[in-house]
């Protein structure tokens, strides 16, 4: 799928800023990693780092740029570069999530609002296929596209001071999980013991935008479990290689 060029601009002295139409669509997600993929081939022999978001690409050099109107030039023209054939590499994650009332602890708001049983709720959350569109507001946190209508819900009006690690919550049209200890405003509706960012790890998140991601219903036995495991660093991450 083509869409518009995007606009082009300078982002401070040592960074490119791509930006798209304002949708949210995984077509258009698709799309810019595809461009990421034709830029980071580019500059093969050059240090850059490159973001994306929903409808944005931020390359960040090194060092400051030298001629900025040469940069966006070339950047220009790896938009139009077919990659078609330039299959990326995925991944399917399974992440665990435990419901129970310990840790769901604004199911039974979710429940009264959006007129739903509990079994419902956590039918409703673990049945989609969620894509991850890109990380942010805290390290590791996932933005994932998917959530079922049904269990939108608006944020808090007065967040959490303390929102614990593995914390999955839904706010407006998202749901996501918590990587770490921090506030926020999220309706709470489970936990999974499964960390999601580990800053001592080389590689400190698993994840990355275009990866698929589902969650499975665990019990609050399995729960723990599966966390003894996790500290003892015998547990192993579900998750498959696909192409898109």
């Amino acid at each position: 799928m083509k869409y518009q060029k995007p606009s082009i601009q300078a982002f401070g002295n040592q960074a490119i800023l791509l930006s798209w139409e304002e949708i949210i669509e995984e077509d258009l997600l698709y799309y810019l990693l595809q461009v990421k993929k034709n830029i980071q081939n580019y500059y093969i022999e050059v240090k850059v780092e490159i973001t994306n978001t929903y409808n944005s690409l931020l390359v960040n050099y090194i060092s400051t740029i030298n001629n900025i109107y040469d940069e966006i030039s070339a950047v220009e023209k790896l938009i139009s570069v077919d990659s078609e054939q330039q299959k990326l590499q995925l991944h399917q994650f399974t992440l665990p999530v435990c419901y129970d009332e310990k840790f769901g602890l604004d199911l039974a708001l979710l429940r009264k609002q959006n007129n739903l049983e509990i079994s419902e709720i956590i039918q409703l959350h673990t049945q989609p296929n969620y894509t991850i569109f890109f990380t942010g507001f805290l390290p590791g946190f996932l933005y994932l596209g998917g959530l079922d209508k049904k269990l939108h819900i608006s944020r808090k009006k007065s967040p959490r001071l303390k929102v614990e690690k593995g914390a999955v919550g839904i706010g407006e049209k998202q749901t996501g999980i918590y990587p770490q200890i921090s506030a926020g405003g999220w309706q709470l509706i489970g936990n999974c013991p499964v960390s999601i960012f580990d800053v001592e790890n080389k590689k400190p998140s698993p994840f990355q935008a275009g990866d698929k991601l589902n969650f499975e219903s665990v019990s609050l036995e399995e729960y723990q479990e599966i966390k003894n495991q996790v500290e003892e660093g015998n547990y192993q991450l579900k998750k498959e290689v696909y192409e898109h």
